[in-house]
């Protein structure tokens, strides 16, 4: 999102909550009466909404000197939490090398995450993730792994008894 574009959103939702506090500043000094907007001309409209223009381009000018810097910052922000798509050539080929070498069981430990971490200049967050998903996509263990494992894990089981 461009900074012309926040500060848009920004500036509609201003235009938004003055509107309503008009409303209801009308309404209290009315007392819900009629407006006196029904006697106004239609060229004098036209000169309030170009003053009306004239200050949202002041008011625009003003917080992008003020709030640019935090504008530009919180834009990154946002950009980083939206990205979503593959990751770069260069990561998964240095994580499908380890992968292959370590085909027979995929369970990098803590001191290979942070290897490949580094390596790759993903996060361990991320290097979780893709392991998770290329593991369920793409490894089935053999049966005599899924044999040793069960085994193991009834043995400590029935140990416990």
């Amino acid at each position: 999102m461009s900074n012309g574009h926040y500060i848009q959103k920004v500036m509609l939702s201003l235009k938004r909550k003055i509107f309503v506090l008009g409303i209801l500043k009308e309404y209290m000094t009315d007392e819900g009466g009629e407006s006196s907007d029904e006697d106004v001309s239609v060229g004098e409209v036209e000169v309030q909404e170009g003053q009306a223009r004239s200050e949202d381009r002041g008011l625009k000018d003003r917080l992008l000197r003020r709030f640019g810097s935090h504008i530009s910052s919180l834009k990154l922000e946002f950009s980083k939490k939206k990205k979503k798509g593959k990751l770069p050539r260069e990561a998964r080929q240095t994580l499908l090398q380890w992968w292959n070498v370590h085909y027979k069981w995929p369970y990098p430990t803590e001191a290979d995450k942070i290897a490949l971490a580094e390596s790759t200049g993903l996060d361990q967050k991320q290097i979780n993730n893709w392991f998770i998903n290329q593991r369920k996509r793409h490894w089935k263990p053999s049966e005599s792994m899924q044999f040793a494992v069960m085994d193991n894990l009834s043995g400590q089981f029935f140990a416990e008894d």
